[in-house]
């Protein structure tokens, strides 16, 4: 009796393992359909070893991972649990809730550029809330509809494969798909690690397209954006750095008619030196908490002057933002020492009157706060160093202070650049740029991630963190505030962010 009730177990449990096997195979085929968008985020490869790549390591990784679902998931339920009712109805509600997971990824995927997880969680949970906030009731009913269909099929899928379970078995068709699936598996592997040691774009490109696949390095990141010559010698591609820098964005600035009556008076140092806070604090200035600057002179200026990367040669042509201001809008004052410096500086030079926007480039801290004490009470006023302290970075914390109350109302708690400083001033004379600056209008909502290119290294902010891509593609993390070295893994979601502020016409992706 006891051997017959063992051997009725034992054919439970075979055959709803038969079926689990069946069952996988068919969730294969509908997992094929979500993976494939995958591809369709990113640009398609040119070459045919390229396109080789793709389509093994689409269907073997999707194959993997099924069966690595299936192994965690239905098969120990089958063992413990062997009704097949209620087995059936627990794999289609488990086969659902992942594919809508899958789903869910590629939409991240598609939106930010990475992949749904821990190192993504801030990113992703704002993606949602978005949805959520600005479309409640077609997100709810979405939702809705993709994961009650997906549990139909699911059931359809589930009833199927027991019912024809027999025939299925008979059918000739397993060893087939095993051996295609388990060699798309093998052989994209292979063809990876060949790639890998070729320095193939098209193949490495493709690292971190599919979740739970190769790690994402800084390299393969650059690699994808365009930005790595992947030759016989891996380094940064300067050329590609520098075009980004030679040639900027155009400047198309829309200025509205009623523009802001309050006068900007800036107020300019050479270098980062120790400020008399309590004497500003008194004038009605307050810091900003974190803000950087290149140490190197004309990489500041470019940064401030033009508000974008800077180039190998410096500029002398009047910017463009400049030559399309409404008239009076704009004054210049520089010292002979800052003329010297900086020889553009020259032909920009006017007399103070009535302007909305006038700069003063002084020598030493009690020149400008004696300028401070004398400006007009209502105007808004920032002092500040072009550049920061010669150190261990290229960028370092500069000491701006500011007499603002729109940055006073926004609780400026983000890391801040030379970079955003044009966009900002612009906007308050109700000037806005048609195209995108590679810095941040501060008056508006910014983004969090920062972005700067200086001495052949790009430079990545998101508050207190500084990530750093050296040109052989290595990376360190630190402490933007401090200096301290951070031990933490490459911060792709940083990364990506940081990289989809350069132009879309000069990168490989645009999302």
């Amino acid at each position: 009796m006891v051997l017959e009730q063992n051997l009725s177990l034992v054919n439970k449990i075979d055959r709803l393992l038969r079926w689990g096997h069946w069952y996988t195979f068919f969730n294969i085929l509908l997992a094929l359909l979500i993976t494939g968008s995958y591809f369709l985020a990113d640009p398609l490869p040119h070459s045919v070893v390229g396109w080789l790549y793709l389509l093994l390591n689409w269907v073997g990784h999707t194959a993997f991972l099924c069966f690595l679902f299936f192994i965690l998931t239905i098969f120990p339920v089958s063992l413990i649990f062997p009704y097949q009712r209620h087995v059936r109805g627990i794999a289609a509600v488990l086969a659902t809730a992942g594919l809508v997971a899958l789903i869910f990824d590629a939409y991240v995927y598609h939106s930010l550029g990475y992949h749904a997880g821990s190192a993504s969680y801030e990113q992703t949970t704002e993606l949602l809330r978005q949805q959520v906030v600005t479309n409640l009731r077609n997100f709810i009913l979405i939702t809705t509809t993709v994961a009650a269909l997906l549990l139909v099929i699911q059931l359809t899928i589930s009833n199927y494969c027991w019912k024809k379970i027999a025939r299925l078995s008979y059918s000739g068709l397993g060893k087939p798909a095993l051996t295609v699936l388990l060699g798309c598996f093998v052989l994209s592997h292979l063809l990876h690690i060949w790639g890998d040691a070729r320095k193939l774009d098209e193949i490495t490109r493709q690292d971190n397209v599919l979740p739970l696949t190769y790690p994402a390095t800084a390299r393969t990141m650059l690699t994808r954006y365009n930005l790595m010559d992947n030759g016989e010698r891996t380094e940064l591609s300067g050329a590609n750095w520098l075009s980004l820098a030679e040639h900027p964005e155009q400047v198309q600035l829309q200025c509205e008619t009623a523009v802001s009556k309050v006068p900007v008076q800036i107020w300019l140092l050479p270098i980062e030196s120790p400020l008399p806070a309590t004497e500003l604090k008194t004038l009605g200035l307050r810091p900003l908490p974190q803000h950087m600057a290149p140490a190197d002179v004309q990489t500041a200026w470019q940064n401030f002057w033009y508000a974008r990367f800077s180039s190998e040669q410096p500029k002398s042509q009047s910017p463009q933002w400049l030559q399309q201001l409404p008239a009076d809008s704009f004054s210049l004052q520089a010292s002979p020492a800052w003329q010297q410096r900086l020889p553009e500086l020259t032909a920009l030079v006017s007399q103070p009157g009535n302007s909305k926007i006038s700069f003063e480039l002084v020598d030493d801290v009690k020149s400008a706060v004696a300028g401070i004490a004398k400006a007009q009470p209502d105007s808004i006023q920032l002092l500040l160093p072009l550049t920061a302290a010669p150190g261990k970075f290229a960028v370092g914390k500069i000491s701006v202070w500011y007499r603002w109350d729109a940055l006073q109302q926004l609780k400026l708690d983000e890391v801040t650049q030379q970079l955003d400083l044009l966009p900002t001033l612009l906007a308050q004379l109700g000037c806005h740029n048609q195209q995108p600056w590679h810095g941040d209008n501060l008056l508006q909502q910014r983004q969090q991630t920062k972005l700067n290119i200086v001495a052949n290294q790009l430079y990545m902010f998101r508050k207190d963190k500084m990530q750093i891509i050296d040109q052989d593609g290595e990376y360190s993390v630190w402490s933007a505030g401090s200096g301290v070295k951070l031990e933490q893994k490459l911060d792709i979601p940083l990364l990506t962010d940081a990289l989809k502020r350069l132009p879309a016409s000069k990168t490989a992706v645009s999302h």
